[in-house]
């Protein structure tokens, strides 16, 4: 496939595309059109021709897509055909949680270390993974092949684990912490600031109500 810029909101909205057409593929059905598809996702039918020309279209005129041919080319521009590694920092309630995702190893993510500074969790298991000391970091990263850091400690602690990160050649960090990290050029960073997502939904909760007025 010719590499092309692609929009973050085209890519924003493959995660979905898979998890339906997976739901899909569980039923047992075997092809959908870009219609039956927009029914069930609330998403016009153009809006997904749009997105998948993106990629080559997957489509046959009046065949539609077959799902589980549509469902594997998404996995791959995804890449969900191969193995990431990745460690979590922070042995909290939403470290655990985290940690405890069996969906992760099904899409390709391997967890395989936790950390914390408080002592009186090393040592805890997390789904089979020993909670670390985070003193023993930089020597994990140099001595594994671990591709992302989940952070969800607080933002006081995030700045100073960026840059052991950093400096032990990380790819990308998927971010828990309630700040914006800077790091160098290459290295990617998706930021998950829970609190904004619920003032988000009270803005619309607000709107609702107030229109119901």
């Amino acid at each position: 496939m010719e590499t092309k810029e692609i929009s973050q909101a085209v890519i924003g909205r493959l995660p979905r595309y898979l998890r339906y057409l997976g739901d899909l593929k569980d039923d047992g059905v075997e092809r959908v059109s870009s219609q039956e598809l927009s029914e069930l996702m609330n998403v016009t039918a153009s809006q997904i021709r749009q997105d998948f020309n993106n990629f080559g279209g997957f489509g046959q005129q009046g065949y539609g897509y077959n799902v589980e041919y549509l469902y594997e080319e998404i996995s791959k521009i995804l890449g969900l055909d191969h193995r990431h590694n990745f460690i979590i920092i922070g042995a909290g309630n939403l470290g655990r949680a985290l940690g405890n995702y069996l969906n992760f190893e099904r899409r390709g993510f391997i967890f395989k270390g936790m950390f914390d500074k408080n002592p009186k969790l090393v040592g805890d298991d997390v789904r089979g993974v020993k909670v670390m000391s985070i003193d023993g970091l930089e020597e994990f990263l140099q001595e594994n092949d671990i591709d992302i850091a989940v952070l969800t400690i607080p933002k006081t602690s995030a700045v100073d684990i960026v840059n052991v990160l950093v400096d032990n050649g990380i790819r990308a960090i998927w971010n828990f912490a309630h700040v914006d990290l800077n790091v160098p050029e290459g290295i990617l960073v998706e930021n998950v600031h829970l609190s904004d997502s619920l003032m988000k939904l009270s803005y619309n909760i607000n709107c609702k109500e107030q229109r119901s007025e």
